[in-house]
Parts: structure tokens; sequence; C-alpha cells
């Protein structure tokens, strides 16, 4: 029997399919808050059941438009919500491209879609898109399933909702293992999917991922419903989706590893033009920038300050055969940034409109600082009651701005304002908001 965090009661996983919800059901629950301890599990907890071979056995994938249009038949004409996943070649290929879409639904099967020869998979959008999806760790997902034509009305994120629950882990082998008594295998999220043709024992591992996922959303839901947080969980999903694709973040280049350990404006502009020469070397041939050349190469470049490519050749990441053909590319694109002009060099750190780090808080306003620390302390007694982590509770950098610049008149009505406009969901409005007006009413 596997107790679950924050329940009345338990999970218990048998060596057949685990015991639980059905596809059709839908999480229920009342409003009250629990504020029980949390159960901890019993020594005599049996070990995880492996997961070795997908229960209808390991379906072909999915890489003609025959096979498609049958497989989206196919999840049209199944019920309840639909488990999607995606495997990305990160560290291998420029950009966060899917290269395998995974699906299941009851009286579906597992679709292994080669989104490849498949790149726009509309009719699986068509055929789903009044389905809920479940998901884990949706943010990572959502992107590049938006690449393909797959966008989701609704959602339920066990990962967030995992965090919601208070698990102590919330990677998807974890909370499988702890709320199914099922382990999953391990070793190769982090391959190169894009290699063609993908072996049998990735496209197993690929299967697995989606075999558990609408099991443990109807665990999770319970979880929630139990502890009164069935509403939380629909607003952060909700939230998910209306925030739609992250933007460009700025300034890239500042990501840089080791870019602290340049001192000079001159050498920042040296870094952010091989930076970017270096991002249009990668994209164009389709290749991971670290791949091209890592960090640590370009931060040693600048440091050296070569005075010709003959110079730059004597670094030692800089020998291999591939940078000797390249070096001129790389010179260049150094010298380039050393001439820059002064006025366009760029500064040491990239202009924002927040607080300053929290740090410098102390010296440059003494009130500011006590009143983030009342604020964190207060936070940190909802997150223990609760069992959610503090950073669910509320976003630590809408916090950092209400205690640095409080809202006018400082009362209950402005900080409910300024945590609406920062993005806060109704319901961390209403967890956080007398500990918040608290903090800024205390100078």
């Amino acid at each position: 029997m596997l107790l679950v965090p924050g329940s009345a009661g338990c999970v218990t996983a048998d060596r057949g399919r685990a015991r639980g919800p059905t596809d059709e059901n839908r999480q229920e629950g009342g409003r009250q808050l629990s504020t029980e301890p949390t159960p901890q599990p019993p020594d005599d907890v049996p070990e995880a059941i492996p997961l070795l071979a997908p229960r209808d056995g390991l379906p072909p994938v999915i890489e003609t438009s025959t096979q498609l249009v049958e497989y989206a038949a196919a999840l049209r004409a199944g019920t309840g919500p639909v488990a999607v996943d995606a495997e990305r070649a990160s560290g291998y290929r420029y950009g966060q491209k899917a290269y395998l879409v995974q699906l299941r639904r009851n009286g579906s099967g597992t679709g292994l879609v080669d989104p490849v020869p498949l790149p726009d998979l509309s009719v699986i959008q068509q055929a789903i898109a009044d389905t809920e999806w479940v998901l884990h760790a949706a943010n990572q997902d959502l992107p590049c399933l938006a690449e393909i034509g797959l966008v989701p009305a609704r959602i339920f994120d066990t990962e967030l909702a995992a965090r919601l629950a208070g698990l102590p882990r919330v990677g998807l082998g974890a909370v499988v293992e702890s709320l199914l008594g099922y382990s999953l295998q391990k070793g190769h999220s982090a391959a190169d999917w894009s290699t063609r043709p993908l072996p049998e024992e990735w496209l197993v591992y690929a299967a697995l991922d989606v075999e558990v996922l609408v099991d443990l959303r109807d665990a999770l839901a319970a979880i929630l419903g139990e502890q009164g947080k069935t509403e939380w969980a629909r607003q952060e999903f909700e939230a998910i989706l209306a925030a739609g694709p992250p933007a460009p973040k700025q300034d890239p280049w500042r990501r840089t590893s080791g870019v602290h350990g340049l001192r000079s404006r001159r050498q920042l502009g040296m870094l952010r033009a091989i930076w970017e020469a270096r991002d249009d070397l990668a994209r164009r041939r389709d290749i991971a920038p670290g791949r091209v050349l890592p960090d640590s190469a370009m931060v040693a470049a600048v440091q050296a300050d070569p005075k010709n490519e003959g110079a730059l050749l004597e670094l030692p990441v800089f020998r291999g055969r591939a940078n000797r053909r390249m070096v001129a590319h790389w010179f260049t694109a150094l010298a380039r940034g050393k001439a820059q002009p002064d006025d366009e060099l760029p500064l040491h750190s990239k202009p924002g409109d927040g607080p300053p780090p929290v740090n410098r808080w102390a010296d440059r306003d003494p009130a500011a600082a006590a009143r983030l620390q009342v604020a964190r302390a207060g936070l940190a007694e909802l997150s223990e009651k609760h069992a959610v982590p503090v950073e669910n509770i509320v976003s630590p950098d809408l916090v950092r701005r209400i205690m640095w610049s409080p809202p006018r008149p400082r009362d209950a009505a402005a900080v409910t304002d300024a945590l609406r406009d920062g993005g806060a969901r109704e319901w961390q409005i209403e967890l956080t908001l007398d500990v918040l007006t608290d903090a800024i009413g205390r100078d």
C-alpha cells in the first residue's frame, strides 16, 4: 500500500494495471483546505514494479499520412483524457523541435508519431481539440507541439499537480513510483531523438511515458480534491495555456557559462560577437550551439584577446581539426566585437524595470529589505501549512516587486490589484493577500 501525501487514503499497486479512477472519471473535491500533517509511508512499502514493455505491445511508428489519418480516427473514437508527450534532441540539434510525439487514449491505444515526415499534425489536433490533454511539465512540451499544429484547449499537468499536492519529488518517474507503484525506465530522456531509425528500446521508453499518464492524472486529481486544491490546479492549468509561447529572451548571449569572469564592456562586446557568430552557424547547420563551440572556448578566446589567427589556434580548445578550419570565422567575430564604438558596447548588466538584486536592498532601502523579510516569513508559513512550494504560492519576482515599490495606498485593495496585474491567480491572491498587505504596512 502506497500512502499518498496529504491524502486520507492510499493508492494500491498490484502486479496488474494500477487500480484507480477510470479514464472517464473527473476530479471532485471540497473547498476545505487540509491542515493535517503529511502521512509518512510505512516501512514495509513494497518495491516498485518495473514497467518494461507497453501493455498492448510496442506500436509501429506512424510515419505516413495514411497511418496518421487512421490513428486520428482511433483517437476520435476513444474516451476520456489523452496523454501527450514529445521527445526533442536538446544538446544535439538547434532549437527545441519535436522529433517524436507520443499519444495515448482509452480505447485508442498508443500512437508514436514521427513529425519529421509528418510536420503537420492538424488531423490529430482536430481529433482531440476538445479533449483534456495530460502532460508532465507542460511548459516544456507545449511550444514544440504548437510548431506541428498541436494546441490544447484544456490540460492537466501532472508535474504541477504534484507540486500543488505537496509531493516531495515531482519528476515523472518519482511521482509514478510513489502513487502508482511502478518504476519507469531511465536513460533515454537526453538521447538524440533526431536519430533515424529510432532504436526499439528508445521507442519502448517513449511509449511507457504515456502509458501511465492518465492513471497518474486520476490519482493526483483525487489527492487535490481531498486537499481542497482542485480549483487551484484548474486556475494554474488555465494560466499555462493563457501565457502562450515564451517570449524570446533578451540578450541571450548573457547566459553564456563563464560570462561573469569578463570584466570590461569591451570583453562583453567580443563575447556577444562570437556568440552571434556561433548561433548563426549552429542555426544554419541545425546543430546545438554548444557542439559548434563550447561556452568555455568563447570565454577563453575573449580573455586571451588573440592578435591574429595563429594566436587563437594556440588556445587548447581551438587546436582541433574542426576549429582549425573555422579559425578565420571565429577570429573575425572577435575582431568585430573588439572594434565596436564605445557607445555600442553592452552594459555590464542588462537594463531592467525590476528591483535590484536582493543582496543590495539593505544598503539601498533598509525598509524594503525589512518588508521582504516579513513577506518571506509569512509565505514560508503558508507554504508549510498547505504543503505547496513557496514559488507556487506566488511568484517570488512579483513579491520582490511589490515589496520594493509598494502600491498606493498600502491597503488590501491596492495589493490585490498589484498581484492581479502581475499575473497572480485568484487562489494565490486570496491565500497571500493578508501576508503581503501586512508586510508593506510595517513601515
